[in-house]
């Protein structure tokens, strides 16, 4: 007789492990963007990340860390770069030193898990314990999309909807103009058009796309998107495959949509005669969304088997704790972790949006 081996029983976490990827992957928006980072083990439980400040730039704020020339007195820059960098005849120039920048992240751990009875086990109609393991996917995938969108909306490149200053003064909604200034802000930091994001897969890997700088905003924002001028509906591409969840594009932007960044309700302000939307008709709601170019943050990737530590303890198991076996348990614990590398490289805008006609 034959010796079992894992070979002949395929172990039943490894089909949990991908299963959870399976139902996980499909819902990821901000997930597929930014710099992902593959964490192994034992490799301490901080992340730095390092960049070095280009030459003439200090490390000031978000715009001085990127541009190459600053003055603000009306120097002509060109001249100024070309001269400092004369040599005289027989004489070595002063050698310059470049700086590096540190960002620093700590992972935390996160985790979910239901619970079922060996009666729900064994006898219930319905198998439970299988729409657990895609509850467990999905929710996995919900908790990591809600951890980037919140890591994100604190970025510093921050712009705000009409005559606004800050989310409480929204007052205003999307427009073309607000995208201009902010792809003009992010050209002049040196900022890079988006080329490649994750795979929509459980492997770690990434798919080519079209050159753009990516936005990621909430559903609600459809109809105020596709009353942009110039705005191309992702179904009349010339060319190029759009990502998933994306609606289309206006001049540098493509915009992808989720119904999972919430917006800031009766957050801006007054509605007076904005026509703009309130959840309770008193103060605006403020939606923010993201701008992102190229390398401008980083996550730890939640990709292949080693990405999760899922739980599956089927009833029948008995311990101290659960003498009878009575209880069975799905769940899974993984490590996260969101930085912003580069504050000028990406933007959150914050605006109201329109009331749509009955």
């Amino acid at each position: 007789m034959a010796l079992q081996t894992f070979a002949l029983s395929t172990g039943r976490i490894n089909k949990f492990k991908g299963a959870i990827l399976k139902h996980a992957i499909p819902l990821e928006v901000l997930g597929r963007t930014g710099r992902q980072v593959q964490m192994p083990k034992n490799q301490s439980d901080t992340y730095v990340a390092r960049r070095f400040l280009p030459y003439g730039a200090t490390s000031s704020d978000r715009n001085t860390i990127n541009r190459f020339f600053q003055d603000g007195n009306g120097a002509d820059r060109a001249t100024a770069i070309a001269n400092q960098h004369l040599v005289a005849e027989g004489v070595t120039p002063t050698p310059d030193s470049i700086t590096p920048v540190d960002t620093t992240v700590v992972l935390a751990q996160y985790s979910c898990l239901y619970g079922f009875t060996d009666k729900t086990f064994n006898l219930y109609e319905d198998d439970i314990p299988g729409e657990m393991v895609a509850q467990v996917g999905e929710r996995v995938t919900f908790v990591n999309e809600m951890i980037i969108y919140g890591a994100l909306k604190a970025c510093t490149n921050a712009y705000y909807g009409g005559t606004g200053t800050t989310v409480a003064t929204v007052n205003g909604g999307l427009t073309l103009g607000l995208i201009r200034k902010i792809v003009q802000n992010l050209q002049a930091n040196h900022a890079k058009p988006v080329t490649s994001v994750l795979k929509a897969g459980p492997n770690y890997g990434t798919d080519a796309l079209p050159a753009g700088y990516l936005v990621y905003c909430h559903t609600d924002l459809e109809p105020d998107i596709r009353d942009l001028p110039g705005f191309t509906p992702a179904e009349k591409y010339a060319s190029g495959s759009p990502m998933e969840n994306e609606i289309g594009k206006c001049e540098r932007f493509r915009f992808i949509t989720s119904p999972d960044l919430p917006s800031v309700q009766n957050g801006g302000a007054a509605v007076g005669a904005t026509n703009l939307y309130s959840t309770t008709g008193t103060s605006l709601d403020v939606y923010p969304f993201i701008v992102a170019g190229a390398d401008a943050w980083s996550q730890i990737a939640v990709r292949g088997l080693n990405a999760l530590d899922p739980t599956f303890l089927p009833p029948g198991q008995k311990s101290k704790s659960d003498p009878h076996g009575q209880r069975g348990y799905a769940g899974s614990i993984w490590w996260k972790a969101i930085m912003i590398e580069n504050n000028g490289w990406m933007a959150v805008g914050n605006v109201g949006r329109k009331n749509l006609p009955v």
